[in-house]
């Protein structure tokens, strides 16, 4: 599934649906992000925290396509160590 959003390109993954998080409120974790950087050992992994349509914090990894692209696979409700793996 490919989705245009603030001039990038959102592709998502399947899994990235598996903790019941919509594609919604995935782009609007996205849009609302407090924290997008690589994931400590995997430099080509993305960890971003973010809000849902309700404001609860969300856990989003993607990797980068290309300037213009990212790629989605995975999405859930905040965890600590989420948190600890962002090294904030």
């Amino acid at each position: 599934m490919l989705y245009l959003f603030m001039d990038v390109i959102v592709e998502f993954n399947k899994s990235a649906f598996e903790h019941n998080i919509s594609k919604e409120d995935i782009l609007h974790a996205l849009k609302t992000k407090i924290h997008d950087a690589t994931i400590d050992g995997f430099p080509e992994k993305y960890g971003v925290i973010g809000f849902d349509r309700t404001w609860n914090p969300l856990e989003i990894i993607y990797n980068i396509i290309d300037v213009d692209s990212i790629y989605v696979f995975h999405a859930m409700k905040l965890r600590n160590s989420f948190i600890k793996l962002l090294d904030i």
